[in-house]
């Protein structure tokens, strides 16, 4: 199963990604993180792992990945775009994978430097990564960038259940509708997980489908220490409950 994480920015889309990675490999599962996200470089420290190499590094690079975008897109598109072949976990290198048994991380790619362009090749391979790799058994959580543009770039296509973070925020709330609409659509359900609830922000379960909401996750002083020291997330036994929600179907 391929679970995608989205939301807005700081929701909390990589804490719950390393939490629900954790919470399904104790179930003596194999887990694959893919991050897909270009901006962001803590996800590696919350599962407590080294930062990886870019997954993009295996195919030449920005450069040659961005030139070949160019090609396609000067061409008549009639045999679409082919970055890469079938493939399993097994077969990533395994230079370009970190982790440990039962959790593996592999990150696309990230923005690196100053001035060297858009994400749109980082876009692209995210695409090809999830719709080529063929699981056996194994689950992949897939943490996104920020926002809806991985909606745009067809990123959803090759996962099964889309996994929506909302935290007590208006523009959560309203890009949580947004993405359902989008889900359903494409014909992939969507699921929410509250974030950060407290006594403050209870109310957010009313302003949202209800029918939606897979679970809570209250606000936790120890996990956010470690996110904003990059240390390893601490176990959240709220986490439980959604992991048997979400594996059920």
């Amino acid at each position: 199963m391929k679970i995608l994480i989205c939301g807005k920015g700081g929701s909390g889309k990589s804490t719950v990604s390393a939490l629900l990675a954790k919470e399904i490999s104790k179930r003596g599962n194999e887990v694959l993180v893919v991050d897909t996200d270009e901006s962001n470089f803590g996800l590696y420290r919350q599962l407590g792992f080294a930062q990886p190499t870019d997954f993009m590094e295996s195919l030449g690079g920005k450069k040659a990945l961005s030139e070949k975008l160019i090609k396609f897109m000067r061409s008549d598109r009639k045999e679409g775009l082919k970055i890469l072949e079938e493939f399993t976990i097994k077969d990533i290198p395994k230079e370009l994978v970190v982790g440990e048994d039962g959790i593996k991380l592999v990150a696309i790619g990230k923005i690196h430097s100053f001035g060297e362009g858009c994400a749109c090749p980082m876009g692209a391979l995210s695409r090809e990564f999830l719709e080529k790799l063929k699981t056996h058994g194994e689950h992949v959580v897939v943490d996104t960038d920020a926002g809806i543009e991985h909606f745009g770039r067809g990123v959803e296509a090759g996962c099964d259940k889309i996994v929506v973070v909302v935290d007590p925020c208006y523009e959560s709330i309203q890009l949580s509708a947004k993405i359902m609409e989008m889900g359903e659509k494409i014909g992939k359900p969507v699921s929410f997980i509250l974030n950060r609830i407290d006594g403050n922000s209870e109310e957010l379960i009313d302003l949202v489908d209800k029918n939606k909401v897979i679970g809570t996750l209250p606000y936790s002083k120890e996990v956010f220490m470690a996110c904003l020291r990059g240390n390893r997330i601490p176990e959240v036994s709220e986490i439980v409950q959604i992991a048997d929600k979400l594996l059920a179907a």
